[in-house]
């Protein structure tokens, strides 16, 4: 049996079409790749950024700021003025003339001297006195004067005193020693005789010695006559 082909089935009789269609493909890729432009991409080594390694920058604030001025304090208030009506009298004073005529008699009212009182001057101690009372019969500086008066003072007590007193009234043996204080006042006259001693009745005989003592001249202190502190020790020794 004899097959019979297919007239649309016959493929030959498009050869040429399909060789023309791909000739033309062909020619388009030929031309497309002549035409084509390649560009060679180089990717460069930026290296690694660090961060850390960057400095910080401080950008300064360039704004200007207005200063701000308190605003002027308000002007002081007026002082307020009170009139005050001047009710109150004024006392004149009168000034009367002190001119006297030749016929006015005129009153000295008398003049009264207002005089000071001295200095008083306490008594002073015979050992700083400016200058000494004078014994009778010394003579010299004040200082012949002074040692002329104790010489006299002691041979007039050793010559006026018993001394035979102190061994009549039993005292152990040894030296006894009386103190006696007397002053010498401003008129020279011997005053104010005091005694301290071992027993009563030697103080009573060192007192009745020293108020025999003659009038003196008076100490004087500042050119003025004082009293004058004297103190006299005597001595006895009991056997």
């Amino acid at each position: 049996m004899e097959h019979k082909k297919n007239p649309k089935a016959n493929l030959e009789r498009h050869n040429k079409q399909f060789m023309l269609l791909g000739l033309a493909l062909a020619l388009i890729v030929i031309y497309v790749g002549i035409e084509w432009k390649t560009f060679e991409r180089n990717i460069a080594d930026l290296g690694i950024v660090d961060i850390s390694a960057e400095e910080e920058i401080d950008i300064p604030i360039t704004e200007r700021i207005q200063e701000i001025k308190p605003p002027p304090p308000p002007p002081p208030a007026p002082e307020k003025i009170e009139i005050v009506e001047d009710e109150a009298e004024i006392e004149e004073t009168i000034l009367e003339s002190t001119e006297t005529n030749e016929n006015e008699a005129v009153e000295v009212e008398e003049i009264i001297e207002i005089v000071e009182d001295e200095e008083v001057i306490d008594d002073v101690p015979f050992a700083i006195i400016e200058n000494v009372p004078v014994y009778p019969g010394c003579k010299g500086t004040n200082e012949q004067k002074k040692k002329c008066m104790v010489d006299e003072i002691t041979k007039h007590v050793g010559r006026k005193y018993n001394t035979g007193l102190a061994g009549d009234l039993g005292l152990t043996p040894g030296k006894k020693r009386v103190y006696v204080q007397f002053k010498i006042d401003k008129t020279g006259k011997i005053t104010n005789v005091m005694a301290r001693g071992p027993h009563a009745r030697l103080e009573k005989e060192a007192v009745r010695v020293v108020e025999l003592l003659p009038d003196m001249t008076p100490g004087k202190q500042r050119g003025r006559p004082v009293g004058v502190k004297y103190t006299l020790p005597i001595t006895l020794v009991v056997e």
